[in-house]
């Protein structure tokens, strides 16, 4: 909504020059009541599809990039395996010894100090994080089959569906506030009724 109304009045000369000219907008001016779609002129505009993400993936992994933001996690997190691992960008189970070995490293060139945390962590610990990885990665791959991706358009569908589950939220939640203050009203006409009868 933000940016859509930062481009209504980018794009309208009368609102651009009010801008300019005080530093304020017209909220209720027509331009910017047009009850355009947003969301959907944002996604049209800056389309993001699956090979978008994983040439990103690839590019990201083993880059100067993701070596300065494992050691940020390192640092924020004091060597918290579970927080760190959590935080890197395009990280799962599959890259923790690698990125062990990329703070470990770290340690041992004097760049990062030794967190306990992390030189101490215990084996237990390591398998806990594992099992909820790889459960999680069987949660998301029955989701993915469920909702029928696979496909170039594999977000532009879960953002469709997405919005179908709103939708249907939604109805659920009027359906439910009609039915308990629309029952209750009609209770209360009857009372009302009943009395003037008495």
């Amino acid at each position: 909504q933000i940016l859509g109304k930062v481009y209504a009045v980018l794009s309208d000369e009368k609102q651009r020059a009010v801008y300019d000219e005080t530093g304020t907008v017209d909220d209720d001016a027509e331009v910017l009541q047009d009850g355009r779609d947003w969301l959907e002129y944002w996604q049209l505009l800056f389309k993001v599809t699956v090979k978008d993400i994983e040439d990103f993936h690839k590019s990201y992994k083993n880059s100067a990039e993701e070596l300065a933001d494992v050691k940020a996690a390192y640092m924020n997190f004091k060597g918290d395996m579970d927080r760190i691992m959590e935080s890197v960008m395009c990280a799962d189970y599959t890259d923790e010894p690698r990125i062990r070995e990329m703070i470990e490293q770290a340690i041992d060139s004097g760049e990062l100090p030794s967190f306990k945390a992390f030189v101490k962590e215990s084996k237990q610990k390591m398998m806990s994080r594992r099992r909820r990885v790889e459960k999680e990665a069987k949660e998301a791959k029955k989701t993915k089959d469920e909702l029928g991706l696979g496909g170039e358009n594999d977000l532009q569908a879960l953002i469709k569906s997405r919005s179908r589950d709103r939708e249907k939220e939604m109805d659920n939640f009027l359906a439910q506030l009609e039915a308990k203050y629309g029952n209750s009203a009609k209770k209360g006409g009857k009372k009302t009724s009943a009395k003037k009868r008495k």
